[in-house]
């Protein structure tokens, strides 16, 4: 048994409940067929369930689920995830892979830049099916990137009240990829810039600001000179000034953004397109993708009365 949990920050789990009728019970419930009742049971203030799957080569799979739909920032936050496999991989492979792909994943989102106390993210294996050699590891790993990724993403659609999802392509940054990263979630957690995409408003200054403000308090030293921003494929800013030139681009820009948008009542996404943000500085060899949400007043509603 694994025990975690998700919810009211201090409250004690009831372990003696737990222990004497929940634990028995689920017990009496295992199955192999499908992992979508736990994917649906795991469910708090989610709108729907996350389940990925890959199945390998030599027939193994890898099955993936995770819930989280608020306080979603790394380092993961509040959220759990469980990733099941039959392929016979060692415990010490695991966790090396495991820990390379939470950091382009569930470490690589945020829903509302707030952390929690709980968060999980495992993975078990079965050991059923033999998976050896480089060729059938390295497709193991790329499985379980993939799953994580989806999982990732998958968490950010879902986030409380989110209308769209933020995709933040940063290249040749001047620095680490934990920086390159940490940019990516200061311009998907800037509240201005989170308010803009929410209404559809192509206010390429707020995006701009995001990305002099993080520059200016912790690469001020770093070349700027040749950098590159895009909002929704259109070059917004470049060495050092802003590019909008013609009287559509705004409109294709907004056009975008409501291209990607989802109902953020809905049960689950109509589609999986996001509101694409690139940023190339040219002059270095760091990279990052992070995902992130705008603010809705659906947001506000569901934490105003999370308790009640």
């Amino acid at each position: 048994m694994l025990p975690s949990s998700t919810g009211v920050i201090g409250w004690r789990l009831p372990a003696k409940e737990l222990a004497a009728d929940v634990v028995p019970k689920a017990i009496e419930d295992l199955q192999s067929e499908s992992a979508f009742s736990a994917a649906r049971d795991i469910m708090t203030t989610d709108r729907y369930p996350k389940l990925r799957s890959r199945t390998l080569s030599n027939g193994a799979r890898l099955v993936g689920i995770a819930k989280g739909a608020g306080m979603i920032e790394p380092n993961m936050a509040t959220m759990l995830s469980y990733i099941m496999t039959d392929a016979a991989v060692s415990k010490a492979q695991l966790q090396i892979m495991l820990a390379e792909a939470v950091n382009g994943s569930f470490n690589s989102i945020s829903v509302d830049g707030d952390e929690s106390t709980s968060d999980t993210a495992v993975i078990v294996s079965s050991n059923k099916i033999e998976t050896k050699g480089d060729e059938l590891l390295l497709e193991f790993k790329s499985a379980l990137n993939d799953i994580c990724r989806g999982l990732a993403e998958d968490l950010v659609r879902n986030g409380e009240g989110t209308g769209h999802v933020m995709r933040v392509d940063i290249q040749n940054f001047p620095g680490t990829d934990h920086e390159a990263r940490s940019l990516g979630r200061h311009v998907v957690n800037s509240p201005l810039f989170k308010c803009a995409v929410s209404g559809n408003d192509p206010n390429t200054g707020r995006l701009a600001g995001a990305v002099g403000s993080f520059m200016g308090k912790f690469k001020k030293d770093s070349d700027v000179s040749k950098m590159t921003m895009t909002l929704g494929g259109r070059i917004i800013f470049r060495e050092g000034k802003f590019v909008l030139e013609g009287d559509t681009v705004e409109q294709e820009i907004s056009d975008h953004m409501k291209n990607a948008q989802i109902d953020e009542l809905a049960d689950y996404p109509s589609h999986q397109k996001c509101v694409d943000i690139g940023i190339d500085f040219v002059c270095g060899d760091a990279s990052a993708v992070v995902y992130g949400s705008d603010l809705t007043k659906e947001y506000i509603v569901v934490n105003a009365d999370y308790r009640s």
